[in-house]
């Protein structure tokens, strides 16, 4: 099979969605080259990626792969990159904290630092969403969450765009061993003087006998709540509202009726979803996707984006449309939950206060006046 460079793919990074329905008209599964690898094997079909991310012989952990194999650092020990049992135990640990109440407690927060966020973007009568709404509010909700200092929060902004969009600068100063060392004082620091938050529980878990999270579990799940679960909100805050700015009839049915928000949410994340592809899967052996035989040993990526606007599994997959009729998510999809929080009820109850909805209730007037130039997050 014939190697696709997706760097020669013009408009690929700010637009994918023609490209993956060219993809899926040739076939539910291609070999490209991206700018770090130059073999990977992209699932582009509805079902194809459901198979594959509920097949165990695709697993998750490279360490126990050959090719892909690299030297470990204490991010990396985190539930994304874990298979069963390792990831079962980790995900039971941290779902033992996050509880109702814990979440349920955050609610009137959010809406306080949405109100905030809004209130100041009225008197510029133009902002950046992505700056001054979509980045804040997440950051400043899960490091209130974790316990992270106020005096921290810019220094975590550098970390974490440092690894999520690095500069050539920020890739060579390694943003992800920086990120690790900063991780390891915050927790030193929350162990010595705990506070009543998740990553003091956490800590307490360990710390008071039985199974607990060890040092470096504590690194790489503070990692994925911060970074990981930090990101994804960024890009469905900042992709929701687009959309909804994009299709006026859309966020004039929202407003009308507020029933229709969980079903928006979903739409959401079908259309334009806060995450392109699922973690890298590896083969344990060779498995057959579709018509093709993907060898063992060979990283594979789930083009989330792309199964969403499948119309073997969704009819008219390129409209907008918050009262679709409700199809499986990728979450039940698989046979196992993906997250926590945003499946349980106490979240759901959250959500109905969340920036969507309140940029939509609240400002009448708002409009869209730009994108960043290759950004589909903004």
């Amino acid at each position: 099979m014939a190697v696709l460079d997706l760097r020669d793919l013009p408009d690929f990074t700010a637009n994918p969605y023609p490209y993956y329905a060219k993809l899926r008209a040739e076939g539910p599964v291609h070999a490209v080259r991206t700018e770090q690898t130059e073999r990977i094997w992209l699932v582009v079909g509805y079902e194809e990626a459901r198979s594959v991310l509920a097949d165990q012989r695709f697993g998750k952990d490279w360490r126990t792969t050959g090719r892909w194999a690299a030297e470990a650092n204490p991010i990396s020990a985190n539930m994304l990159e874990l298979d069963a049992p390792h990831h079962t135990r980790l995900r039971r640990l941290v779902v033992r904290e996050f509880t109702a109440r814990r979440i349920e407690a955050l609610r009137p927060r959010v809406t306080e630092i949405t109100t905030e966020l809004l209130d100041a973007m009225v008197p510029a009568g133009a902002a950046d969403l992505v700056d001054a709404l979509a980045f804040p509010l997440p950051m400043t909700v899960i490091c209130e969450l974790l316990g992270v200092p106020d005096i921290d929060r810019d220094t975590f902004r550098t970390l974490s765009n440092g690894i999520v969009t690095p500069t050539p600068a920020q890739r060579e100063a390694d943003p992800v061993g920086a990120m690790s060392a900063y991780l390891v004082q915050l927790i030193e620091d929350k162990r010595s003087s705990p506070g009543d938050d998740l990553l003091s529980a956490l800590i307490r878990s360990r710390d008071e006998g039985g199974d607990g999270l060890s040092a470096d579990e504590l690194v790489g799940m503070a990692f994925v709540l911060l970074v990981a679960g930090h990101e994804t909100t960024v890009n469905l805050i900042s992709n929701g509202v687009r959309a909804l700015l994009d299709h006026p009839d859309q966020l004039a049915l929202l407003r009308a009726d507020p029933g229709l928000l969980d079903g928006a949410v979903e739409e959401m994340l079908r259309y334009d979803g806060p995450v392109e592809t699922a973690t890298f899967r590896f083969t344990r052996e060779a498995v057959p996707v579709g018509s093709t035989v993907i060898p063992a040993d060979e990283a594979v990526l789930v083009a989330l984006a792309s199964g969403g606007r499948d119309p073997e599994r969704f009819e008219d997959p390129d409209t907008f449309d918050i009262r679709r009729a409700p199809r499986a998510t990728w979450a039940s999809a698989t046979g196992r939950t993906t997250a926590w929080a945003p499946r349980s009820p106490a979240w759901r109850r959250a959500s109905r206060s969340g920036p969507c909805w309140s940029a939509a209730r609240t400002s009448p007037a708002i409009r869209r006046a730009a994108s960043r130039s290759g950004c589909r997050a903004c």
